[in-house]
């Protein structure tokens, strides 16, 4: 599945399409470049699932951040950035939170390697060089 967004005020919808399309899936690993928008991505997601919106940030030195969405459900924003191994991912107990059954967020899931299962779901986010649209792929 594809969807273009043109526009940050076409976010909201393009969360709900992606979330319906997602069906149980909670496990969400973003491949994307630095600056291609998995945050503001993450942040539509969170939205459409109860979080409050100035709630979201990256969880770029925190490594995780833990949101409250609608009816209490946790909801779990990983960024790996900064991990340097699988070893550092691994420290930070993520495998207990891949197997809670609450939405996981994952930005820059590669640094995490095999602790990433299998069967999550992969988002992709491209830029288009031309519009700056983003073009996002679930696999």
């Amino acid at each position: 599945m594809k969807i273009r967004i043109d526009t940050e005020a076409s976010l909201p919808e393009a969360a709900r399409k992606l979330l319906e399309a997602a069906g149980e899936k909670r496990l969400w690993a973003f491949d994307a470049p630095m600056g291609a928008g998995k945050t503001t991505l993450i942040a539509a997601l969170c939205r459409e699932l109860g979080v409050e919106a100035d709630m979201v940030a990256s969880p770029t030195f925190s490594i995780i951040n833990e949101y409250v969405a609608a009816g209490g459900r946790p909801v779990y924003h990983f960024d790996f950035y900064r991990v340097e191994s699988e070893e550092e991912a691994a420290e930070t107990g993520a495998e207990d939170y891949f197997e809670s059954g609450a939405y996981c967020f994952v930005e820059w899931p590669e640094m995490a390697g095999s602790l990433i299962p299998e069967d999550a779901l992969h988002v992709g986010i491209e830029v288009d060089p031309a519009t700056g649209a983003r073009i996002v792929t679930l696999s």
